[in-house]
């Protein structure tokens, strides 16, 4: 009785398509990274606006206010006295908004998040452009993208949350094609072939009849 053949397991799969499994992963994570720099960079950028835009009115109006003239001017006119009243009102109000957001440490916390994520990002993508042809043993490479899987784990739980408009934005540049590389333009991108076979031998002369 014939014996029947075995169904292959994950770990008896052919090399080549390990390797393509592998390479198709690290494209995912190359994706998913990508939005990720790009949204956190885009959310640093709108708090370092925020902390300028409330940082600098408060900054001149505390100066304009603790300026010995316009000090000696509210005592001597009751309608600058009443401005100057106003104006340290306003800038209790702005230094209060500036202590409860915290926008320079938003800022460099998404900053900080971001640049880790495009260095994951440009780590995954070398990964399966070069060394996943480079390398012979699938063995390595499933560690090694499983290292970055890990650390992608890890950036995701330490960092802030993107908020929803920063990755429509970068959602928006990414579809606009701003991620995209001059030399990638008409290039098929390359994936691992098994090791080229020996041609068939020609058949020999054939004999007459």
């Amino acid at each position: 009785m014939a014996k029947q053949p075995q169904p292959i397991t994950t770990g008896e799969l052919p090399p080549t398509q390990a390797r393509q499994q592998i390479i198709d992963e690290a494209k995912r994570l190359e994706e998913t990274t990508l939005y990720s720099y790009k949204g956190h960079h885009n959310a640093a950028s709108r708090w370092g606006h925020a902390h300028l835009w409330l940082g600098l009115p408060t900054t001149v109006l505390s100066a304009l206010v603790g300026a010995a003239s316009f000090a000696q001017l509210s005592k001597q006119s009751t309608d600058i006295a009443l401005l100057a009243g106003c104006i340290s009102i306003a800038i209790a109000v702005l230094s209060g908004i500036i202590t409860f957001l915290n926008p320079n440490k938003r800022e460099a916390s998404h900053l900080a998040a971001g640049n880790a994520f495009e260095r994951l990002n440009n780590e995954a993508r070398v990964f399966w452009s070069v060394d996943c042809l480079l390398e012979k043993t699938d063995v390595v490479l499933s560690a090694k993208l499983r290292d970055m899987i890990d650390r992608k784990s890890d950036l995701n739980a330490k960092s802030p949350q993107i908020p929803k408009w920063a990755y429509n934005k970068a959602k928006a540049g990414i579809d606009a094609g701003e991620a995209d590389f001059k030399v990638d333009a008409n290039r098929v991108s390359p994936s691992p072939t098994p090791a080229a076979l020996p041609p068939p031998e020609e058949p020999g002369p054939q004999p007459h009849a």
